[in-house]
């Protein structure tokens, strides 16, 4: 497989048992700051990173006194809220002597269901990476209820790079791969160096392996690798105990890599062209030319508009002639829509009453 080098934007998932001793409860810092120094290495070299990092109940339980078995909702939601601040700075604190800004974001599976929230998470994540920070995103325990959690970091790490559109996701664990059985029980279990399709017999491999902080085992990482690589990205499940984890990585340690389906951005594509269009807006000849060039789809170059639709939903774009020119997720409702169409993108404000968005449907959230 490519080296971590030669991807553009990176995911990385952080382990609970990663960060947090098992002993002591106790942040693991020199360790943090060893993957800190890799994170500074890899934006040297141009690459967009994001982190998904467990470890904030962890973090949080030591706080409160609270056992080290598994806990209650509630007591899981307050040891998060504790946890997180502690988490928040331990990643500000060590990625600043770099100078890489930090943000936090929190989410849930909600969020990731709901289109509209899912564009505004996309559109918060691209803004963050396009500014040179680096995006810290965890689950947001506090507040999600059983019916809306993820239940582990490692799908929820897959679902970030398929919104973000990342080349590779590489899952940070406490085991060096993917194996035929849990090599712990099995000595003929053997690991695979690479994973071109996910079959039933793979599926049937993933055990339950859990470690003593972490909630997800092995058939997690199966279930992020099929999410991840149906959306063009790569993942690579390595063990992340060592000092500077991604170099090591980088220079050949063992590991499992799944390879992608397709290139990222031609399956998100191939995904918003395959939806059912919730309405449809027609657009003039020089819209028609722009867009063919790649740009976005500008309200001022929006003829009608069609359908009864929601921020996110997709619409069908017309020419003037009525022919269909392909599909877009819209940003804005259809009365919004209707408000601002054939307007300059400086006079949306004015005339919704609140800054609005450039672009009625951005070119990539678009499938021509």
């Amino acid at each position: 497989m490519a080296a971590l080098t030669e991807a553009r934007r990176i995911v990385i998932k952080i382990g609970s048992a990663l960060l947090v001793d098992r002993d002591t409860g106790k942040l693991r810092s020199g360790w943090l700051h060893s993957l800190a120094n890799d994170v500074a290495w890899m934006k040297s070299l141009g690459k967009d990173v994001i982190l998904v990092s467990s470890g904030s109940i962890a973090l949080g339980r030591e706080v409160l006194g609270l056992p080290r078995s598994v806990l209650p909702l509630e007591q899981s939601q307050a040891a998060a809220a504790v946890g997180q601040i502690r988490l928040a700075r331990a990643y500000e604190e060590a990625l600043a002597p770099h100078a890489i800004t930090t943000a936090q974001v929190l989410v849930t599976l909600e969020d990731s269901a709901d289109r509209r929230r899912y564009l505004n998470a996309r559109a918060t994540l691209e803004t963050l990476i396009g500014l040179g920070a680096v995006p810290i995103v965890n689950e947001n325990d506090t507040i999600a209820t059983d019916e809306i959690r993820y239940g582990d970091n490692d799908r929820l790490a897959a679902q970030v790079a398929v919104t973000v559109g990342a080349d590779v996701l590489v899952l940070l664990s406490d085991v060096d791969g993917f194996y035929s059985a849990n090599p712990a029980l099995d000595p003929d279990a053997h690991r695979y160096d690479q994973i071109d399709t996910i079959t039933p017999e793979i599926e049937a491999m993933a055990g339950d392996g859990v470690s003593g902080l972490s909630k997800g085992g092995m058939i997690t990482k199966v279930l992020a690798a099929k999410m991840a690589t149906a959306a063009g990205c790569a993942m690579v499940i390595t063990e992340g105990s060592p000092l500077n984890p991604l170099k090591t990585l980088n220079d050949g340690a063992l590991c499992t890599w799944f390879t992608a389906q397709d290139d990222p951005q031609v399956a998100r594509k191939r995904w918003i062209a395959a939806m059912k269009s919730r309405g449809e807006v027609m657009i003039d000849a020089g819209a028609v030319r722009a867009l063919q060039n790649g740009k976005s789809l500008l309200p001022a170059g929006v003829l009608d508009i069609g359908g009864d639709f929601g921020r996110g939903d997709p619409l069908a774009i017309l020419t003037p002639e009525g022919r269909c020119l392909g599909q877009g997720l819209s940003r804005y409702t259809s009365d919004e829509a209707r408000a601002i169409q054939g307007r300059q993108s400086a006079e949306i404000e004015a005339t919704l009453g609140y800054p609005g968005r450039a672009a009625l449907i951005h070119r990539d959230d678009m499938a021509l």
